[in-house]
């Protein structure tokens, strides 16, 4: 059976995209077949897998997959690039909603730029002190649709991002699930530089979505930058965060940028048995 897909990047994380609402691969399938086709040089390779599905509380569903076969609640840069290819699949107009298991997301696609707003952040736990590699380190965290803890560096490209990003996200405080890790800058006007360790993908990104979000939001409880916070990528694109904040509450939360498509095409049987 060839598979129809869409290969799209979000400031360079790359999803595969299928449009799922006729299913064809079975529920208990989906994880070892998104293992197997997101790995790179043997299959068609990407940081992650999403199939659209029919629902009855928005305009789809989404289930989406990290590249080693594991389901995610969430993902920022994949909900903007589900938008544009729900918008170009006639499956919705621009404005859309569609549901994940962190909850219902609506986005507005705009050409090539789509804005999404995120589900409700929670958890926020500031400046803890945490035992890193024989270091005390203080890391601040929390919950934007998937959990993320956040260190602010001076020196973001010396930070051995894979190496701390690995102890960071199995840390037994985070247990039982881990976390992401991100190591962010503070430059200057409410802008900020950030390098990501996914959970899941289980290596430095060069972007990530609810990881942008979460380091904004952080930066601002901490008084270090006002809505709207640009956030430059290790890809290099800039993404924006808009937000609203009371106290110590996130009221609504946007996230925007361009997203990309790679190349449409078939997926043979070959690349993922």
């Amino acid at each position: 059976m060839k598979i129809p897909f869409m290969k799209m990047s979000g400031s360079g994380n790359d999803f595969i995209l299928i449009d799922h609402r006729k299913p064809f691969i079975d529920g208990d399938r989906m994880k070892e077949f998104a293992r197997k086709v997101c790995e790179r040089r043997i299959s068609v390779g990407a940081d992650g897998l999403i199939f659209i599905e029919n629902s009855k509380k928005a305009d789809f569903r989404w289930r989406f997959f990290n590249a080693d076969g594991s389901e995610a609640e969430m993902c920022g840069n994949g909900g903007r690039c589900v938008a544009r290819f729900a918008n170009l699949k006639g499956i919705t107009g621009p404005a859309l909603t569609f549901e994940t298991l962190a909850g219902i997301l609506s986005a507005r696609v705009d050409g090539k730029r789509v804005k999404l707003e995120m589900t409700k952040p929670h958890s926020l736990k500031l400046d803890e002190s945490l035992l890193i590699d024989g270091k005390q380190e203080t890391l601040s965290s929390i919950n934007t649709g998937v959990p993320h803890a956040v260190k602010f560096v001076e020196d973001i490209e010396a930070i051995d991002v894979v190496r701390s990003g690995r102890s960071i996200r199995n840390h037994p405080h985070f247990a039982p699930g881990g976390t992401n890790a991100n190591f962010v800058r503070l430059e200057k006007n409410s802008q900020l530089s950030i390098r990501t360790y996914e959970r899941g993908v289980e290596d430095e990104t060069l972007a990530c979505g609810t990881g942008t979000v979460a380091s904004a939001l952080i930066a601002a409880f901490k008084g270090m930058v006002k809505s709207p916070v640009s956030v430059k990528t290790r890809g290099g694109e800039v993404l924006t965060v808009h937000f609203e904040i009371d106290g110590q509450e996130v009221k609504r939360v946007f996230f925007e940028g361009e997203v990309h498509i790679i190349y449409e095409a078939e997926m043979w049987e070959e690349a993922y048995q």
